[in-house]
């Protein structure tokens, strides 16, 4: 019985016809991974948003949204009634407000939401002003230090329904046990599928690039 063999030059073909298919074998699975992600990261955006949490904690913490002249935009105010509720119904005993101002303000969106909280009855007393960060990973940095300095271990955030994922995952990030609780209605309350794709985007990049940055500060 004789053996047959590949003529020589269909012997070099073979292997890169593999490792062509071995490509696209790669490239097919790193695209299904992709839209993994996608999905995953959509879909808690979805679920975060969904959510009303009225678990006591040792913190409610109001992320800053626009503020002009000293008065919180329609979307700052919706936050700021929302959070002063939570405070009212025992959710927890401090508010922080949190946000820096852009050049040319005179006072800082921190300020002007505790002003305003004063203003709903809440006690300056019950309100830790933290005038620090142009966008939310910022504002979240300096709660590291005061979170050694007033012992909290459990927040409360409200921010817009869309915003909360990311912002939940910045707080566990920073071993917080975060709870979320976004305004039912009114300014800024609707999850658009435009502001699902921007949060999805933020929360891809957070868990990409920004969370080891914050780890290793941390």
């Amino acid at each position: 019985m004789t053996q047959t063999t590949l003529p020589r030059a269909s012997a070099r073909g073979v292997a890169p016809r593999q490792r062509r298919r071995s490509g696209w074998v790669l490239l097919l699975l790193a695209l299904l991974a992709i839209l993994m992600a996608v999905g995953l990261s959509a879909g808690a955006v979805v679920h975060q948003a969904r959510q009303y949490d009225n678990t006591p904690t040792d913190a409610i913490v109001v992320l800053g949204a626009a503020q002009y002249s000293g008065e919180p935009s329609p979307v700052f105010a919706n936050r700021l009634d929302h959070a002063a509720e939570l405070y009212q119904a025992g959710v927890a005993n401090q508010i922080v407000t949190v946000g820096g101002k852009v050049p040319g303000d005179f006072t800082s969106e921190a300020e002007v939401g505790a002003e305003y909280l004063v203003s709903q009855g809440v006690p300056r007393s019950a309100i830790v002003v933290v005038a620090k960060g142009r966008d939310t990973l910022g504002s979240f940095r300096p709660l590291d230090r005061l979170e050694r300095r007033y012992a909290w271990k459990s927040l409360t955030i409200v921010s817009d329904r869309s915003h909360l994922a990311r912002s939940s995952a910045i707080a566990d990030a920073m071993g917080f046990d975060a709870h979320v609780s976004g305004p039912a209605s009114g300014d800024g309350s609707t999850v658009t599928p435009i502001k699902v794709a921007i949060e999805t985007a933020g929360l891809l990049r957070f868990a990409a690039y920004d969370r080891w940055q914050l780890e290793g500060r941390v």
